[in-house]
């Protein structure tokens, strides 16, 4: 192998025959934005005719030309190419393209950025810049890459960058250590595919083959392919589809599409040469001294291809043995990079009919498939969606683009339309649950399932465990005015169930920096941090990464009025302070309150809504801070005048209406552990809404808006400075639109899609935590409660009895009932 030097880019060109094209390619070369000085130059002539090579060699002399002597075809040359060069990065270029001047800058800084990229596939459009040539990669379940949007006006087409399958040999970047490591390209396909089959072992091995738009080229298509007859092109094109498929599907789906394929590829040349199968049969009365007749050559093509695929089986089978032997991803993982599995590659009938028959015959051969995701919340589904539902949901309909996504309740169920099943699977009901447990690859899983269902606990699949809320943090605070042995067993009960989720889990979510080190600190404590999940993952973001709260891709749209001029007593020309979400015991809205008092004294346009109060999930209590909130607003004279409240929940649809009548949003707590950890989600909705925003201190966004310039932050319990911040954000016309821009730049980060990546890419490739395995690796020394069932209540009864007595007793039972 080359040792590498660091920085270096070798650029690669075929040149057969085409020494003009490869002349443009090379002074195109000379005009890009990337360091000459970390630039090189390779161009491997296939045996071209004439004086192509030394005019190659006079136009640029600062190539290296290797004279191949013969034809090796587009892959072997290109290994000959990349065998003679140097660069820790290889670029391959069709010698019929040229590069923009940021194709080779624009893919490196990918590869800097992400060690776990190992190729990069550039934006090609034709030789005006007006088409696709190809922005992403599909293959078909018999073998068949193809360009989906190939020949289309670009566009905004391919703007964004994404994973795929494969990039296009023409112009595409490979690190040299993956290059040798995978051997190269397949000499055996010696021209066609060949990037398709690299591509899709790279995606085996667990690198990542980034498609990057801003690296472009321009593809003039004036290249070898043209020189052959297309019935040779037939010939390989169907011969290396099933190289590819023999060397590369696992060996339960190539039990599936094995012989569907070899029995299409005979059908394609009985249509192309529109031949009559049924000739020979011995009813058909023919003229049996007849011994030969002419079949096209195209029709042959297909023929000598299944032949060709049989000659060639001892190669291929050492070679899947070892594509199957290193493996390291499985097929579910990435089929959502196939794309579109079901194309047909002719339209001619007789070819169409049999391939009708054939998946008829043989359904799996398109069945879809990927990761089965399964997705639980506790929370309920439907119009009306509290946190934890909403982050399920988003979750569910991310993933759902790529893989198959099953949602689970163990609440409430409302249909909301979703593109993938929703169910409603009752705490306990361990025999349904099995059945969604045995069918998932990965379980995403947040709050108490693991007390809920027997069946999970046992589970062996990827447990992934949302953690974004730390409930026990939580608990501190919602149960801080219960008796103190209540408040003692809910944080305790709280601890345990984290505790479990981190002893089991294979992947953690969590929605912050700060939570992920404060998450970390208990991991470790659990023996989590250990030298297998450290070995290969320093920086163990394989185990614990940061998913926050996302944010609609849409903008929100004002659809009707729901408060100016509908509220009795908020006019339409009102200033509109919004709490978005619901009232809970950490916040304090007590000191916003008094604030709103005695500013609508000065301003008696001011007005503050509360937009939830009754949290739609049953098991979620009314909070005592709501009932305090509402005295003191009554006490201080501004309730139903200033101060208003939303007597339940803001439908999930209908708040963008609330948030797109407001002027600004706020957010009051007190500063605590819960504060310091929390991720106010509420935040997120002034976001989306473009709302600049007034918040406490003490918390992670209060960081966020003070150094991205988005509103105002606070010290806890002042009056003052609330009154303070009121008149800049509702009546300081000129600084609250400098606020509004930067929120309108920060929120993008928080899309759903970006917010979502790091789930993303596990869910492509999942896997059970290094130490999984590990025979040593700890467990909780105490089960979690469990969330239900009668051993729970009963532990909770004995428990009331001590502390409260019967009085408390019977008042929990009735609550219970009552929901």
């Amino acid at each position: 192998m080359v040792k590498p030097r660091a920085g270096l880019v070798s650029v690669v060109l075929v040149n057969y025959n085409g020494a003009d094209d490869t002349i443009a390619a090379l002074a195109a070369l000379r005009d890009l934005s990337w360091p000459v000085t970390d630039l090189e130059t390779v161009v491997v002539d296939n045996g071209s005719r004439g004086d192509d090579v030394a005019r190659i060699r006079a136009a640029a002399p600062e190539a290296i030309v290797i004279e191949a002597g013969s034809n090796l075809g587009f892959a072997a040359g290109c290994n000959r190419g990349a065998a003679s060069s140097s660069g820790e990065f290889l670029a391959f270029l069709n010698n019929d393209a040229t590069p923009d001047s940021n194709w080779v800058e624009s893919a490196i800084a990918v590869f800097r950025d992400d060690e776990t990229i190992g190729a990069v596939a550039s934006r090609v459009l034709d030789g005006d810049g007006v088409l696709v040539d190809f922005i992403e990669g599909g293959l078909t379940w018999f073998g068949k890459g193809y360009k989906p949007f190939v020949g289309e006006i670009a566009g905004t087409l391919g703007a964004t960058q994404r994973d795929v399958l494969f990039g296009t040999g023409s112009a595409m970047f490979v690190r040299r250590t993956v290059f040798e490591t995978l051997g190269g390209f397949d000499e055996r396909f010696f021209m066609f595919y060949e990037d398709v089959d690299f591509g899709w072992r790279l995606n085996l091995r667990g690198w990542r083959f980034r498609y990057v738009p801003e690296s472009i080229a321009y593809h003039r298509h004036h290249g070898s392919a043209g020189s052959y007859a297309s019935f040779k092109e037939d010939y390989l094109l169907e011969r290396n589809a099933l190289f590819m498929l023999y060397k590369n599907l696992e060996q339960s789906r190539l039990d599936e599409v094995l012989a569907p394929a070899l029995a299409l590829t005979v059908r394609r040349g009985v249509a192309v040469g529109e031949l009559d199968s049924g000739q020979l049969d011995y009813r058909r009365g023919a003229d049996d001294s007849v011994a030969t007749q002419e079949v096209p050559r195209a029709a042959l093509a297909s023929f000598f291809a299944v032949d060709q695929f049989v000659e060639q089986l001892p190669g291929l089978v050492a070679d899947r043995a070892e594509v199957q032997g290193t493996r390291t991803v499985p097929d579910h993982a990435i089929w959502s990079l196939f794309g579109r599995i079901d194309v047909i590659a002719t339209d001619r009938p007789v070819y169409s009919s049999g391939y009708e028959k054939l998946v008829d015959a043989f359904p799996s051969t398109v069945q879809e498939t990927g990761t089965k995701v399964l997705v639980i919340t506790g929370d309920p589904i439907g119009a009306r969606m509290a946190g934890p539902a909403i982050r399920a949901m988003s979750i569910a309909q991310v993933l759902g683009t790529r893989h198959q996504v099953v949602l689970i309740s163990t609440s409430e169920v409302e249909d909301v339309g979703a593109p993938f099943p929703i169910h409603q699977v009752r705490p306990g009901a361990d025999r349904v649950f099995s059945r969604f447990e045995r069918w998932a690859d990965v379980i995403i899983f947040q709050g108490h399932a693991l007390g809920h269902f027997e069946s999970l606990r046992a589970s062996t699949k990827t447990l992934v465990v949302d953690i974004y809320d730390p409930m026990h943090l939580e608990q501190l605070e919602q149960a801080r005015e219960l008796p103190p042995a209540t408040w003692e067993l809910q944080v305790s009960d709280a601890t345990a169930v984290l505790n479990d989720q981190l002893a089991r889990g294979d992947f953690f979510l969590c929605a912050s920096e700060r939570q992920r080190l404060f998450y970390l600190g208990q991991l470790a404590a659990l023996g989590r941090v250990n030298p297998a999940n450290y070995a290969e993952d320093p920086e163990l973001r394989g185990l614990i990464d940061v998913v926050p709260f996302g944010l609609p891709g849409r903008d929100p749209v004002h659809e009707r009025g729901v408060l100016r001029g509908v509220v009795d007593g908020i006019g339409p020309n009102d200033k509109i302070l919004i709490w978005s979400g619901g009232l809970y015991n950490w916040f304090d809205p007590e000191t916003l309150i008094r604030a709103v008092a005695q500013a609508s004294t000065r301003h008696p346009d001011l007005r503050l809504y509360f937009q939830g109060t009754k949290n739609p999930n049953p098991d979620v209590p009314e909070m005592a801070i709501v009932g305090r909130a509402r005295a003191l607003a009554g006490e201080l004279g501004v309730l139903g005048s200033a101060v208003f409240f939303n007597d339940s929940w803001v439908d999930y649809t209908d708040r963008q209406n609330y948030l797109s009548e407001a002027d600004a949003g706020v957010s009051t707590h007190f500063e605590h552990l819960e504060t310091t950890f929390s991720f106010r989600t509420r935040i997120l909705d002034y976001l989306w809404a473009g709302l600049p925003m007034v918040v406490t201190d003490g918390d992670g966004f209060a960081d966020l808006v003070r150094s991205e310039g988005l509103g105002v932050v606070v010290p806890e319990r002042n009056v003052e400075a609330l009154v303070d911040a009121f008149d800049a954000v509702l009546y300081d016309t000129a600084q609250a639109e400098v606020w509004r821009a930067n929120v309108a730049r920060v929120r993008e980060r928080f899309v759903w899609e970006r917010a979502l990546e790091p789930l993303v890419r596990f869910v492509d490739h999942p896997h059970r935590a290094a130490d999984a395995a590990v025979a040593s690796r700890p467990r909780p020394a105490t089960r979690a409660p469990r969330a239900r069932g009668l051993r729970r209540d009963a532990a909770l009864v004995a428990h009331h009895l001590r502390n409260g007595g019967v009085r408390v007793v019977l008042r929990k039972v009735l609550r219970r009932l009552g929901r």
